[in-house]
């Protein structure tokens, strides 16, 4: 399996990241990708990847940082991407709405169209963050063309999840899908083409059921792959080979 969204450099995993990473590989996680919040943590990012060969990375800022975007944020974020070849994706970028100071939101609107430039300069996937902002992640995403994404952590309705299936995306379901009361976005599991599938933690955030109200941490996205298959009616062996693939094809993955 393919974790395709982690963020092992937090604190939370300050103490026993090694001991994380034996339960990773013992689930049978074979890659991952380490999401960026900010161009300043790139460094800590870097260091897990120096231990983990097996972490790829991505750079950029996230919508809720927006209030940090400026000329010098942008020329990091291209030059960090260009420099390291772990680099396989720009992000996490995206919009937010939820938790947004309203005075952010065109400074979210100019990063995530600036961070969208840098992935399709670079010939790099994009990693999309959507929260209560799916109207306005669409009008923007349709003025580009030629560009590898992911909904990440997605939660969207069905008809949300369509909009961007039929633009091209993939997208990514995290525990949020083994919750008993997210029932739309178990939906939304459904309307998904197989090729067009991944499957994420999200860690340290939202621990799949067992684990619920717990540190996430890469293992568990074994618990996300086991409700999607169940949701979707497919064989387990199946959702595992075919989330590895797509996520092998939109980050260019090599084994």
């Amino acid at each position: 399996m393919i974790d395709s969204h982690v963020h092992l450099n937090f604190d939370s995993f300050a103490d026993d990241l090694q001991a994380v990473a034996e339960r990773w590989r013992q689930a049978g996680i074979t890659q991952l990708i380490h999401a960026c919040c900010r161009p300043q943590e790139f460094p800590q990012l870097q260091a897990v990847a120096d231990r983990f060969p097996e972490v790829a990375l991505a750079v950029g800022l996230h919508p809720l940082q927006a209030s940090e975007w400026d000329p010098d944020t942008e020329e990091s974020i291209r030059e960090l991407a260009q420099q390291d070849a772990r680099v396989v994706a720009i992000g996490e970028t995206g919009l937010d709405f939820y938790k947004a100071d309203p005075a952010t939101i065109e400074q979210q609107r100019m990063a995530f169209r600036r961070q969208i430039a840098i992935a399709q300069q670079l010939d790099l996937a994009l990693i999309i963050h959507c929260r209560d902002a799916a109207i306005v992640t669409r009008e923007i995403l349709q003025e580009i063309k030629g560009i590898r994404a992911v909904m990440h952590c997605w939660g969207g309705t069905p008809e949300e999840t369509r909009w961007f299936v039929e633009m091209g995306f993939y997208i990514s379901f995290s525990g949020i899908a083994t919750f008993k009361n997210a029932k739309t976005v178990q939906q939304s599991v459904l309307e998904v083409p197989s090729d067009r599938l991944l499957i994420e933690t999200d860690c340290p955030f939202l621990a799949p059921v067992p684990h619920r109200g717990q540190r996430n941490e890469p293992a568990y996205v074994a618990q996300v792959a086991q409700m999607i298959s169940t949701l979707r009616q497919q064989p387990l062996e199946e959702i595992i080979a075919t989330t590895t693939q797509n996520a092998q094809r939109l980050f260019a993955l090599t084994q």
